[in-house]
């Protein structure tokens, strides 16, 4: 067993002290991320980044034991970058983003505190843990559709007829339907993380190592889209007695686990022997050891991780709080109704207020509905903007899909547009015609301005609450049955052109007095 000198003590406990200060001002950003590892099986991989970083580190003790720790401040130069990353992801509630700065943070004390040198023989160790961060969640949909596509394409080159709408399709023995599980991305997060360790340990030159990780990302991929098509073949062969219900899981992670063996075992067959010791330094002279010197770059360190939280705190006591208070405005020519024209919700969760109900015309015509979900003192789990939240619970709604997307302007605002299909496509015939069909129109209300991009919600959002103003956001849908939208959506759009400024008038008065002008 190996002993760390005495010269190692001090500049340890200084590195200590500095994690246990980011753990303690940072744990709600920690814990967050502990979460999604318990609830999301797509994450359940990064338990495990944390003990093989810190084996990996054990590992590397022979080379570390011989060298004498020395401050570097030009580390701490990273820290305010870090900390105000993380300051606009806490306000702009982006979880990637403030776990991402919290590792970085992390990552860089360790050469501030105990040198560039220790660093660097270190560096994978301290990089890998960067795989505990739940990210890649925003592949979701794209896997899905290439999914469906290499499927379709496959089942029609075997002779199979497939009629597809989105990401359902009918075969002659019966529907099937690409869901979040049947993404891979569970597969591809696994695969990365497990393909560079293997990289790592298994490689000395760099082009081995990275062209061995480009292959753990594209195996995955194409293994899962075989994947996908074998499920759906071996269905249609067993008059749906194989690989429907429970099985269904399981031949997929056997499948993948015999992929990702043959994976390793093919890519052992070129791995180089391990590489020799790191020649020790020469010893340095006792007057050079830690000292005050080191000490005031701890105290400066400390003093750089505390910086964003107390901002955190002072912005968090700006802006509106308390529960806002919504009500349907009143609208020449229509009349509220708080009962929704259809069954379907729209999957904005744990919003702090929502409206829901449809505007009836005076005169003759169609109704049109209208969603408000309006949020405030956003946090983890209580956000707007985030991968959650959409039109349609993709993994748990049985009864609407979204089977189109766009893009609509009036008045020179943006408007995402989407079309909304009730009944599982299995309980439609022929062309599907006969499923209630809704054309959706989706804006997002930040602090006074509208905006469609997800990104330059978030972005705007924490700029106003650093200066602030509060963090008030909204999710705006206006609604209407396809048929009565008519051609361009022109029913939604004349909707929009006519009271859109009413309805921005009204969610300025919830943000600005806590409730809006009464009917």
């Amino acid at each position: 067993m190996i002993h760390l000198p005495t010269a190692w003590r001090l500049p340890l406990l200084g590195l200590a002290l500095a994690w246990s200060l980011l753990a303690a001002l940072y744990f709600s950003t920690g814990a967050a991320m502990v979460e999604i590892w318990n609830r999301s099986e797509t994450f359940a991989h990064a338990w495990v980044v944390p003990p093989i970083s810190a084996w990996l580190v054990w590992r590397r003790r022979a080379d570390l034991a011989p060298l004498t720790p020395r401050a570097a401040p030009l580390w701490l130069w990273l820290l305010p970058p870090l900390g105000l990353l993380w300051l606009a992801g806490d306000l702009a509630a982006a979880n990637s983003a403030t776990q991402f700065a919290l590792l970085g943070m992390a990552v860089a004390l360790v050469p501030a505190l105990l040198g560039t040198e220790a660093a660097r023989r270190i560096a994978f160790p301290l990089g890998f843990l960067f795989f505990a961060v739940p990210f890649g969640d925003f592949l979701t949909p794209w896997l899905m559709e290439r999914t469906a596509d290499f499927t379709v394409i496959a089942l029609r080159a075997s002779g199979i007829p497939v009629f597809r709408e989105a990401l359902q399709f009918i075969i002659p023995s019966g529907s099937w339907s690409v869901v979040q599980a049947c993404s891979g991305i569970r597969y591809l997060m696994a695969s990365v993380m497990v393909g560079t360790l293997f990289a790592y340990l298994n490689y000395q030159s760099p082009r081995k190592r990275w062209a061995f990780v480009g292959v753990a990302i594209v195996t995955p991929l194409v293994a899962n889209w075989l994947r996908a098509y074998m499920i759906v073949m071996l269905g249609h062969l067993s008059g749906n007695k194989l690989a429907v219900g429970v099985d269904h899981i399981i031949y997929g992670w056997v499948f993948f686990g015999l992929i990702m063996l043959a994976m390793f075992m093919i890519g052992s067959r070129w791995a180089d022997p391990d590489a020799a010791p790191i020649p020790a330094p020469p010893p340095e002279p006792l007057s050079r050891a830690p000292g005050p010197r080191a000490a005031a770059i701890l105290v400066a360190a400390l003093l750089l991780v505390a910086a964003p939280p107390a901002l955190r705190a002072q912005a968090a006591r700006a802006g509106a709080h308390g529960t806002p208070l919504l009500a349907a405005p009143a609208l020449p020519g229509w009349t509220w109704s708080a009962e929704p024209m259809t069954r379907w919700q729209p999957h904005f969760m744990n919003a702090a207020s929502s409206l829901h109900g449809r505007f009836e015309p005076v005169a003759r015509g169609a109704p049109v509905g209208l969603f408000i979900g309006y949020y405030r003192d956003q946090r983890y789990g209580r956000q707007l903007v985030t991968s959650v939240n959409d039109l349609v619970n993709v993994e748990e709604d049985k009864e609407w899909a979204r089977t189109a997307a766009g893009r609509a302007e009036v008045d020179g605002q943006p408007w995402r547009t989407a079309e909304l299909r009730g009944q599982a496509l299995n309980r439609v015939s022929g062309d599907g015609s006969q499923a209630p069909r809704l054309r959706v129109w989706q804006v997002y209300w930040i602090n006074g301005r509208p905006f469609t991009s997800d990104w330059q919600a978030k972005v705007y959002g924490a700029w106003r609450s650093l200066l602030g103003q509060g963090d008030d956001a909204a999710v705006v849908l206006v609604y209407a049955d396809k048929a009565a939208a008519g051609p361009d959506d022109a029913l939604l759009r004349d909707f929009v052109h006519a009271n859109w400024a009413t309805l921005d008038t009204a969610l300025r008065g919830v943000r600005d007095r806590g409730d809006p002008p009464q009917r």
